[in-house]
């Protein structure tokens, strides 16, 4: 399956709400987004959903849903992410089917491995450094830590689209790449930045 090595995490904050940040995401360029959304209830999901659903397909842009797989189809999304607590990727790809992309959260080497075996799409692998944008924050990685495990991936021929994710900045991109990680989950660095859309076309064009 051929995945786009960007992915945007959609987040709110003081400036921007859900579908402002996906559509600023999106007007920069990035062409595959993950609607993540916490302390809202289903049905506010589903119409936030939906309605990203549209907005992405005026991009051409896939869309995937953080851990609810049962309203996936309902908002027509293109798949899901899943975190390490959620339902396990197996359980997930028997509801949803071979078609649609699956991810998995994962902190070390046998996460990896665990989510490669039960059929997932691409991993989103962090947090590289700390951040606010996610609860209950997994040990950090940091440069040294990717190196590790994509170089024990490739040593086991365990092939899958690894994301760095986890307080991503600009001056990382260059280190980042250097480990061979096939792409970035991002949030923050582009929300925070005084010109977003400007930021996401200089993070596009520096991961070429």
């Amino acid at each position: 399956m051929n995945l786009d090595n960007i992915q945007f995490i959609t987040h709110q904050n003081s400036k921007f709400n859900y579908l402002d940040s996906a559509s600023l995401a999106l007007e920069g360029g990035i062409r595959f987004i993950q609607l993540r959304i916490k302390n809202k209830t289903e049905k506010e999901l589903i119409l936030i959903g939906k309605e990203l659903k549209t907005l992405c397909d005026k991009y051409n842009a896939r869309l995937i849903i953080d851990d609810y797989v049962e309203l996936v189809n309902e908002i027509g999304a293109c798949g899901v992410h899943l975190g390490l607590n959620d339902m396990p990727i197996k359980q997930a790809r028997e509801i949803l089917g071979k078609d649609k992309i699956i991810g998995g959260t994962a902190n070390c080497y046998e996460d990896i491995v665990k989510h490669y075996n039960e059929g997932a799409d691409y991993i989103g692998l962090g947090p590289f450094r700390f951040t606010t944008t996610k609860e209950k924050l997994s040990p950090i990685l940091g440069i040294s830590g990717y190196d590790k495990i994509i170089n024990e991936c490739k040593k086991n021929n365990i092939n899958i689209p690894i994301y760095a994710i986890g307080g991503i900045r600009l001056d990382d991109l260059k280190s980042l790449k250097a480990t061979n990680v096939f792409g970035l989950a991002l949030s923050s660095i582009i929300l925070e930045s005084s010109n977003p859309i400007e930021t996401t076309k200089e993070i596009i064009n520096n991961w070429k």
